[in-house]
């Protein structure tokens, strides 16, 4: 049975204690739970906006940090960060914090995910989630830290495509999206091979395969590398790629063990085919 119909059947029939005169639970309590769910996530992500709206100045040093080393690196006078409309300014605390908050308050609001849809897995699912989680968690971080400190390099290539007689105007709210984005992708990059690995467990792939398509892989790779990157230069590019190369050989590794431990654990396990049954 699917995971989706697993949860269903779980939720449909309330515990022995509570369960009514006709054993299932109303649909009004299933959405009793969600609103409560949804407002609690809501409330963690107001008060990190709030927060982060107190140190705006301090966030916006951050995240102006990479434009700032490309400007450095620049001729003077090549470029410059500005903001468009009566409402830019007002639009660029918001983006900047609202950002700040979902991504601060993610361990808060994704809980309150993993706490709804937790009864509808079984134990080995649900130990198998937690080690995913607290796996992926730092992945996706190191990716994040690779992509900031990439993005500089990555800038500079960008702007240096401007003629000398034009000053290349950055509006700071299209900045902004270009470097969550960015940010995102190098994140989102370094979660390949725990999805490789969780392929490989549901039996959809088996590192054998893996091995066999490896020189292909690879390439992919760095194709992903060039094309996910902000920039057209090589460094940031090797910067992405090596690290998924070598993130993909240790989920290979995984894989292999995995196999081998799932073909041990077979009844026939180590028995020839030409051996009578003791039948």
């Amino acid at each position: 049975m699917s995971l989706a119909g697993r949860f269903i059947r779980l939720y449909s029939t309330k515990p022995a204690q509570a369960v009514g005169p006709g054993g299932q639970m109303a649909l009004g309590d299933h959405l009793r739970e969600l609103r409560g769910r949804v407002l609690r996530a809501g409330t963690f992500i107001i008060i990190g906006l709030a927060i982060a709206l107190y140190f705006r100045y301090d966030l916006y040093e951050f995240v102006s940090g990479p434009y700032q080393q490309a400007k450095d690196a620049l001729p003077a006078g090549t470029t410059q960060s500005t903001t468009s409309g009566a409402g830019g300014g007002l639009m660029l605390w918001l983006k900047l914090c609202g950002f700040t908050s979902i991504v601060a308050t993610a361990p808060f609001w994704l809980y309150q995910i993993w706490a709804f849809i937790l009864p509808g897995l079984h134990p080995n699912e649900r130990k198998w989630s937690r080690v995913f989680a607290a796996v992926a968690g730092p992945l996706f971080l190191v990716g994040i830290v690779l992509g900031y400190v990439t993005l500089p390099k990555g800038l500079e290539v960008l702007i240096g495509f401007n003629p000398e007689d034009l000053l290349n105007l950055v509006d700071f709210n299209e900045y902004l999206q270009f470097f969550t984005r960015t940010l995102l992708v190098f994140g989102l990059a370094f979660e390949i091979p725990v999805f490789v690995v969780m392929l490989n467990l549901a039996g959809v792939v088996s590192g054998k395969a893996l091995g066999a398509h490896r020189p292909w892989i690879i390439v992919g790779i760095f194709i992903f590398a060039a094309v996910a990157t902000p920039s057209a230069d090589p460094f940031t590019m090797t910067f992405m790629a090596v690290p998924m190369v070598l993130l993909f050989f240790i989920s290979e590794l995984i894989a292999r063990w995995n196999d081998r431990r799932r073909a041990a654990a077979k009844a026939n396990a180590g028995l020839s085919p030409d051996e009578l049954s003791s039948i």
